[in-house]
């Protein structure tokens, strides 16, 4: 039902450069926007060719030369029941884009489907255990590990052209990452493909164990494999996870959206022209004296609509340790819940409470056969963001969620990098070393 505000309504547009600070602000929401359409690889359709690994895998196609220091793309259909094609934003915000709109077929697919990326000397490299990277929320295999610079934004001013798949496959490894169907996807579901390509991993290769690093919301999706989190149709861990590697994960959650609610609507709600593929915590917000509903972009499932799953499954409050940015307009009731002057939503607790994974990852544990280690930013610097300061950050995750062992059986390393924020942890040098240093 629409409601109707007891106050005055904004009659004014945000200021053109404010909108664009914004637009970054929530397009990087745990991963980095690829706005930049890549050139369009030639590729080979395999029909219905099976792999051999446990789970029930197709091959659909591959892409033999998709640039970017990639050997090969691939992609694969799980056809075990219960994986479903989740749901996009209408105006096609969160479709699949560039290169990878052709690997999958579509702007739009099934989180059955998942893309294997092989880097140059998968099959030739001499270290004995592969590597598996595992990228984050609105992202790609290609910007986060192969080429930081493909959108423009890498969370510094000049970016490189190279990332950390070429990095480890310099020191002999053999390298190979994950693309989701779902830029802001169910982790379950995606913990699942996880599982399916260390698999394939395991199989092409003949190797018991494959090591996984896994950057921002990947962290989740990856700790959920290896602590059999998973729906009660899919498969539990098995056993085929030597290294856990992470890099600005939130093991201990994020409230972001929350304390920072009002930023991200005027970015994202598409009735104050914003446009960037993010959640917003509210169900109704006036723009330009109207208040509208746009139900597909909350945090929590609403009118039918659950575009953003991935994104409720990472929260966590902070409010307690840190507090709220009481600066926010509707800062109150946007992290609390309520009707404010200008927004109206159920707060951060409703959205815990409807499928937040942190607590049941702590709890399962991260076993003790998998040695886990654990790489934070400590510099709140991001360009053209809206930074996290509430406390100690990267600028979008508290140091201390990055850092949080709870529930992780068997520390290997913790690492605090103080002056680079969270886009840099995925292709800095320094981070490489010593991801490198780790894999052993």
């Amino acid at each position: 039902m629409r409601r109707t505000p007891t106050r005055p309504a904004p009659t004014s547009r945000v200021p053109t450069a404010l909108a664009a600070v914004l637009l970054t602000l929530a397009a990087a929401l745990l991963g980095a926007p690829a706005t930049a359409q890549a050139g369009t690889p030639q590729g080979t359709t395999q029909g219905a060719t099976q792999a051999t690994a446990t789970a029930p895998l197709t091959l659909e196609a591959t892409f033999p030369t998709p640039g970017n220091g990639w050997a090969k793309v691939e992609r694969y259909l799980d056809t075990t029941s219960g994986f479903r094609t989740e749901q996009f934003p209408s105006d096609g915000r969160g479709d699949q884009d560039g290169a990878r709109r052709t690997y999958f077929g579509t702007g739009r697919p099934s989180s059955a489907r998942f893309l294997l990326y092989s880097a140059a000397g998968w099959d030739t490299g001499s270290r004995a255990t592969p590597v598996l990277l595992v990228h984050g929320a609105n992202d790609n295999a290609d910007r986060a590990w192969a080429n930081p610079g493909e959108s423009g934004v890498c969370g510094a001013a000049s970016c490189p052209s190279t990332g950390l798949a070429q990095y480890l496959a310099g020191t002999g490894r053999r390298v190979f990452a994950i693309g989701f169907a779902h830029k802001h996807g169910d982790n379950l579901l995606q913990a699942q493909a996880v599982g399916d390509a260390v698999a394939l991993i395991r199989d092409r290769l003949g190797v018991p164990q494959v090591d996984v690093v896994a950057w921002s919301k990947g962290e989740v999706a990856a700790r959920a494999y290896v602590s059999s989190v998973k729906p009660s149709w899919g498969r539990a861990y098995a056993g085929d996870v030597r290294r856990l590697v992470t890099l600005g994960g939130p093991h201990g959650g994020l409230d972001y959206v929350y304390a920072h609610g009002w930023d991200f609507d005027l970015a994202t709600w598409p009735a104050c022209g914003g446009t960037a593929n993010a959640p917003s915590p509210h169900l109704y917000m006036t723009c330009y004296g109207t208040y509208t509903a746009q139900p597909c972009l909350g945090v929590l499932p609403s009118g039918g609509y659950d575009c953003y799953p991935g994104q409720r499954q990472l929260l966590a409050r902070w409010d307690g340790t840190y507090g709220v940015d009481s600066t926010a307009q509707d800062w109150w009731t946007t992290y609390y819940g309520g009707q404010g002057l200008y927004t109206s939503g159920q707060g951060i607790q409703a959205a815990i409470d409807a499928g937040s994974l942190i607590a049941p990852l702590r709890q399962a544990g991260v076993p003790a056969s998998v040695r886990t280690y654990l790489l934070a930013g400590g510099s709140a610097d991001l360009p053209g963001v809206l930074n996290e300061n509430r406390g100690p950050s990267d600028g979008l995750v508290f140091t201390a969620s990055a850092l949080d062992t709870t529930g992780i059986a068997t520390v290997g390393g913790t690492r605090l990098l103080g002056g680079l924020n969270h886009l840099e942890l995925a292709w800095a040098p320094d981070a490489a070393s010593q991801v490198d240093a780790w894999l052993g």
